[in-house]
C-alpha cells in the first residue's frame, strides 16, 4: 500500500521538527528519538521515512536491526560527521547487544540524531526499551518519545476506499472493529478483500467472512504457544469469548483454578498473547486474532470452552441471551441453544431490538434439520417482529417456505400466513400475492378459533392497495369488529381500530375525526400502545392526502413520538415518509431534495416503505426541469414495480407522468396513460385520492380530443368526493374545471369560454392557498393569468374590463386592458413564488409568457440590444433549462419557440460562457447572468 506511512509520518510532529533542528542548526543539540508502537503500527515504515530526513549529502545514514546478528553499524563510521542513526526491532536485543546500543547511543554527538524503534509488549522489562542498566545520556542531549496509535475509522476508509476503489460506512465500520485500526491488519485484510471472489460489495458480514491475514494469525499463534501448555487455555478463554473480559471470567470459562489462573494471565500479559484492552478487561489488542486462536484449538476442548462460556454467561445480570445462545450451539447442546435463541429474540424484541432478534430468528430457522416443535415455538416470533420491526432481505423467503410446513399446528401456520400477507403487502409492495395470503390466514385462523382471526380481518381493511374496491374493505371492516368484539382483546380492538381510522379518514367518512380521538394514546400496554401510533401515523397520511396540513402535523408528531416510546420502527420510518409528502405540498422544499435521497438510502433494503420519498424526489426533479431525473425517480428507479404503488402515491406519480408527457407534446401517449390511471382510482372508489392525478388527466384527454372523457372525469371525480370533507380534492376539482373549460375553448376555438376558465383557475388557486399550498396555488394562478390573456388576444375579454383602444378598434397597440394589466402582474408574483420554491422549469415557462406581453420601452432606440459579451434574456432562458437536461425539443415546447431556434441559442450561450457541455452551462451561468 503506497500511502501507508503518511499518516504514521504525521504522528510525529514535535519529534520531526527536532530531528529537522538536529541537521538544520550551525550548533545543534543531538537528537534522540524513541518511537514506541505494537505490532503492525508502522514502526519499520516509519524509520525507511525517516531516513530520507534531512536532504542533505554530508549526513551519514546508518541502520542497526536488532536480533540480526550481522545488521550492526560499524562503530568507525559513527559520529565522524553528522549521522542519522535508524535502530529497529530493539525488542529483541539481548543484553550483550543492548550494552553495545547504550554505548554508542552515549556517544551521540552535536548534530547527529538517533531513532530507536521498538514494541512495548515484547520488551523484557516493559517501559524500558535500553533495558536494566541506566544509560549515561550526553549533556544538551534532546530526548522524545513518540507513540504510534492505531487509525481512526475516517483513515481506515480512506485505505480501503484506496485498495478497493471505494468503500462503506458499513464496511469501514466493520473494518476498524475487526482489525483494532491496526495498519498492517487493515491492509492485509484489504488485500484477502480485493481477491474475493465473488467481488467484494462492502457489506460487514463480507468483512466478517474474509479470514485472518496470514501475518496475524503466524504472530498470535506463536505468542500463544510460547506460554507454558499449562496456560494457554486461558488465551484459548479469550478467543472463545471474541471480547473484552474480567479476570475471573477468563478464569472461569478456562477451567483454571484461581491461583494458576492468574499466573497464566500474567504470563499471557507477559509474552503480548493478551492485552489490557480497558481497566480490569483483557483481551486480544486485534479483535481478529480470536478467530485466529479459535481455530487452532482442538474441537473438543474447543466445545468445553464453549460449554463454561454459556454457563458463566447465564449468570449475569442482564443474560447476554444471544451470546449465550452461541455459545451453546458451538458447544453442541441444541436444546439449549434453541431455548436461548428464543429468550434471546423475546429480550431483544421487548426492548426495541427487533432487527436483531430477526437476524438471529432467520439464522437458526434457516438451519437444517430443525425440530418442528422448535420451528412451531421460533417462527411465529420471527414474524411478529419482522412485522413490527424492518425487514431483512430474507424473512419473506423464510416466511413463504415455513407455511407450506405441513407439520406446523393450523393457527401457528395461519399466525405465519398473517405475517407474510402484512409483509408483502406493507413492506414489499407486492399488493396482489398479499391480498390472497391475508385471505387465506383469516380462513385458517377463524377455523383455528384463533384470536388473531381479527387481526387478519384488519389488515384487509386498509384500503391502499390497488385491485379491491372501497366496498369490500368496507365489509371486512364489519367482520374484522365482530372479531374483535367476540375476542375480547384490548390490543387486537385497537389494531382493528387502527385501520377503520385509515378507511373512514381515506375517503373523508364523517365519523372519521371521532375515531381517531377514540385511539388509546395513553395506554400503557405496549401492544395497544404500538397500535394506537398505527392508527395516529394513518390519520396523519390520511390528513396529509385530503389537506389538513396543520391536523397532520400534530398527527405526526404524537405518531411518531408513540411508535418511538412503544417500539414500532415499521411505523415511525412510515411517518417519515408521509413528512416529506407533507413538506413538499407545504413548500418547504429547502433541502427537501437531500431528505428524500438521505431517507432512500437509510432504507436501501426495504425501497418500498421509502416509495414516498422516489416520488416526492420526483415531483422536485419535474419542477426544476430535471426531466430525465423525473422520470427515474417517479419509477422508483426499478427498484420495484410502480403500479404496486398505494393508489394515492400511484395517482400522484402518475399525474407528475403525464404532466411530462404533455410537456415533450406527446398528447396521445399522455392521454392512454390518465385511462390507465384513472381507472386504478376509479376501480378502488376512494376518489379524494384523483387530487394529483385530476387536472393532468384532464388535460391529456382534452388536449388529445377526447373532451367527453374529460368531461366524464370531471364528472366523476365531482359526483365521488361528493359532500365530503376533502380540501385538496376540491381545490383539485376546481383546478380540473379549469383545464376543461380552457381546453375547450381552445380546441374548440371559442375564445369566449376563456374568461369562465380563468374564473375557475382563480377559484382553485384560493382554494390552495387556504391549504396552504404555495406551489399548486402559483401553478392555478399562472393557469388564470393564461387564460386572460389568451382572451385578451383573441379580443374576449369581458366588457368593463377594456381601456386604451377605440371602440371597435382590432389593433391591440401597447396599451393593455385592465384584465390583462393585472394579469401580467399575477404572472409576475407567479415566476417569483416558483423561483423562491427552486421550480426552475415553471419560472422560466412563467417568464417566457411574460415576455410576449411586455410592452415596449419608451425611447429605446431601433433594433434589438446587443448582447455581444453577456447572455440576452432568452439565451439565459435556454441555457438554464439546457443545464438541466431537457432537449431542444422539450424547451421548445416549454418557450413556445422552434427546435432550431433553441439549438442557436444553446450554440451562443456556450460560446460565451465557455461551456464545454450542455450540463456544464449550469456551472457557468451563476457567473454570466
Amino acid at each position: 500500500m503506497e500511502n501507508e506511512g503518511g499518516d504514521v509520518i504525521a504522528t510525529c510532529g514535535l519529534a520531526l521538527r527536532s530531528l529537522a533542528r538536529a541537521f538544520a542548526d550551525r550548533h545543534p543539540e543531538p537528537v534522540l528519538l524513541f518511537v514506541e508502537g505494537s505490532a503492525g503500527l508502522g514502526k519499520s515504515h516509519l524509520l525507511h521515512e525517516l531516513s530520507g530526513l534531512p536532504e542533505t549529502s554530508d549526513v551519514v545514514r546508518l541502520w542497526w536491526r536488532c536480533g540480526a546478528g550481522d545488521g550492526q553499524p560499524d562503530e568507525d563510521e559513527l559520529w565522524q560527521k553528522p549521522t542519522l542513526l535508524l535502530v529497529d526491532d530493539v525488542h529483541r536485543a539481548d543484553e550483550d547487544e543492548l550494552r553495545r546500543l547504550r554505548q554508542v547511543l552515549e556517544g551521540l554527538a552535536p548534530g547527529s540524531a538517533a531513532v530507536v524503534a521498538y514494541r512495548p509488549e515484547e520488551l523484557p522489562v516493559p517501559g524500558l526499551p535500553l533495558g536494566f542498566a541506566a544509560m549515561a545520556y550526553p549533556p544538551r542531549l534532546t530526548v522524545l518519545t513518540d507513540r504510534l496509535t492505531p487509525w481512526d475509522e475516517e483513515r481506515v476508509r480512506r485505505a480501503a476506499a484506496e485498495v478497493l476503489g471505494g468503500c462503506t460506512a458499513e464496511a469501514a465500520r466493520a473494518l476498524r472493529e475487526r482489525t483494532g485500526g491496526v495498519p498492517r491488519v487493515v491492509v492485509d485484510l484489504l488485500t484477502l478483500l480485493r481477491e474475493r471472489r465473488p467481488a467484494f460489495t462492502g457489506t460487514a458480514a463480507e468483512v466478517s467472512e474474509a479470514g485472518v491475514p496470514t501475518r496475524l494469525t503466524e504472530l498470535v499463534l506463536s505468542r500463544t504457544y510460547a506460554l507454558p501448555p499449562a496456560h494457554r487455555p486461558l488465551v484459548w478463554a479469550a478467543a472463545v469469548l471474541d471480547g473484552p473480559a474480567a479476570r475471573d471470567e477468563l478464569i472461569a470459562v478456562a477451567g483454571l483454578g484461581a491461583v494458576p489462573g492468574g499466573v497464566a494471565l500474567l504470563g499471557a500479559l507477559e509474552c503480548a498473547a493478551l492485552t489490557e484492552v480497558s481497566t480490569g478487561r483483557y483481551g486480544f489488542a486485534v479483535p481478529l486474532a480470536a478467530a485466529a486462536v479459535r481455530a487452532a484449538v482442538p474441537g473438543p476442548v474447543r466445545q468445553d470452552l464453549h460449554r463454561r462460556a454459556a454457563t458463566m454467561l447465564s449468570h449475569g445480570q442482564p443474560v447476554p441471551w444471544a451470546a449465550v445462545a452461541e455459545h451453546h450451539r458451538a458447544a453442541g447442546e441444541e436444546q439449549k441453544w434453541l431455548r436461548a435463541v428464543e429468550k434471546a429474540a423475546e429480550s431483544a424484541a421487548e426492548s426495541g431490538r427487533h432487527q436483531q432478534a430477526i437476524t438471529l430468528l432467520e439464522r437458526t430457522l434457516a438451519t437444517p434439520g430443525l425440530p418442528p416443535r422448535s420451528r412451531a415455538r421460533l417462527a411465529p416470533l420471527l414474524a411478529r417482529n419482522a412485522v413490527t420491526g424492518l425487514r431483512s432481505d430474507q424473512t419473506v423467503e423464510v416466511l413463504a417456505q415455513l407455511v407450506q410446513d405441513a407439520d406446523l399446528p393450523p393457527a401457528v401456520r395461519g399466525e405465519l400466513r398473517l405475517d407474510l400477507g402484512l409483509m408483502l403487502c406493507n413492506q414489499v409492495g407486492r399488493f396482489t400475492d398479499g391480498w390472497r395470503v391475508l385471505e387465506i390466514a383469516a380462513t385458517e385462523l377463524r377455523e383455528a378459533r384463533s384470536p388473531l382471526a381479527a387481526r387478519a380481518m384488519a389488515a384487509l381493511v386498509m384500503p391502499y392497495w390497488p385491485g379491491v374496491s372501497l366496498d369490500v374493505h368496507k365489509r371486512w371492516l364489519i367482520r374484522a369488529v365482530a372479531a374483535a368484539d367476540d375476542n375480547g382483546d384490548d390490543a387486537m380492538r385497537t389494531a382493528v381500530l387502527a385501520n377503520h381510522v385509515g378507511l373512514a379518514m381515506s375517503w373523508s367518512a364523517p365519523e372519521a375525526w371521532d375515531l381517531v380521538k377514540q385511539l388509546p394514546v395513553q395506554s400503557t400496554d405496549l401492544g395497544c400502545a404500538r397500535q394506537a401510533a398505527r392508527g395516529l401515523c394513518n390519520a396523519a397520511d390520511s390528513a396529509v392526502w385530503l389537506g389538513f396540513y396543520g391536523r397532520a402535523d400534530g398527527l405526526l408528531a404524537e405518531g411518531r413520538e408513540l411508535a418511538a416510546r412503544s417500539g414500532a420502527p415499521y411505523t415511525e420510518h412510515s411517518a417519515l415518509g408521509t413528512r416529506l409528502l407533507h413538506e413538499w405540498w407545504t413548500g418547504r422544499w429547502l433541502g427537501l431534495a437531500r431528505r428524500c435521497e438521505d431517507f432512500i438510502a437509510a432504507t436501501a433494503d426495504m425501497p418500498f416503505i421509502a416509495s414516498d420519498a422516489y416520488v416526492v424526489r420526483g415531483l422536485l426533479a419535474v419542477a426544476q426541469g430535471d426531466w430525465g431525473e423525473a422520470r427515474s425517480w417517479l419509477s422508483q428507479r426499478g427498484t420495484f414495480v410502480t403500479e404496486n404503488l398505494p393508489v394515492p402515491l400511484g395517482a400522484t406519480a402518475a399525474g407528475a407522468v403525464i404532466r411530462l408527457t404533455l410537456a415533450r407534446q406527446e398528447v396521445s401517449a399522455a392521454a392512454e396513460q390518465a385511462r390507465a390511471a384513472w381507472a386504478v382510482v376509479a376501480d378502488k372508489g376512494v376518489w379524494p385520492w384523483a387530487a394529483e392525478l385530476a387536472p393532468w388527466a384532464v388535460e391529456a384527454l382534452a388536449r388529445a380530443g377526447d373532451t367527453a372523457g374529460a368531461r366524464a372525469m370531471v364528472r366523476a371525480f365531482a359526483q365521488g368526493i361528493g359532500e365530503g370533507d376533502a380540501p385538496a380534492a376540491r381545490a383539485s376539482l376546481a383546478w380540473s374545471r379549469a383545464v376543461l373549460a380552457e381546453a375547450e375553448a381552445l380546441t374548440q376555438e371559442k375564445p369566449s369560454g376563456l374568461p369562465a376558465a380563468a374564473e375557475s383557475y382563480r377559484k382553485a388557486a384560493v382554494a390552495y392557498a387556504e391549504l396552504p399550498r404555495p406551489y399548486s396555488r402559483a401553478l392555478t394562478a399562472e393557469g388564470a393569468a393564461r387564460c386572460v390573456l389568451a382572451a385578451d388576444t383573441a379580443g374576449s375579454t369581458p366588457e368593463g374590463f377594456r381601456s386604451g383602444t377605440a371602440s371597435g378598434d382590432s389593433a391591440r397597440g401597447p396599451t393593455l386592458d385592465r384584465a390583462a394589466t393585472t394579469a401580467i402582474a399575477e404572472l409576475k408574483v407567479c415566476a417569483e413564488h416558483f423561483t423562491d420554491l427552486g421550480a426552475v422549469w415553471d419560472a422560466t415557462r412563467a417568464r417566457a409568457l411574460l415576455r410576449t406581453r411586455q410592452p415596449a420601452r419608451k425611447g429605446r432606440p431601433p433594433g434589438r440590444p446587443s448582447h455581444t459579451d453577456q447572455l440576452s434574456p432568452r439565451e439565459a432562458e435556454v441555457a438554464q433549462l439546457a443545464s438541466t437536461g431537457l432537449t431542444n425539443r422539450e424547451i421548445a415546447a416549454t418557450l413556445h419557440l422552434s427546435p432550431r431556434t433553441v439549438e442557436q441559442h444553446i450554440a451562443g450561450a456556450m460560446r460565451k460562457t465557455g461551456a464545454l457541455s450542455r450540463r456544464d452551462l449550469g456551472h457557468r451561468l451563476g457567473g454570466t447572468l
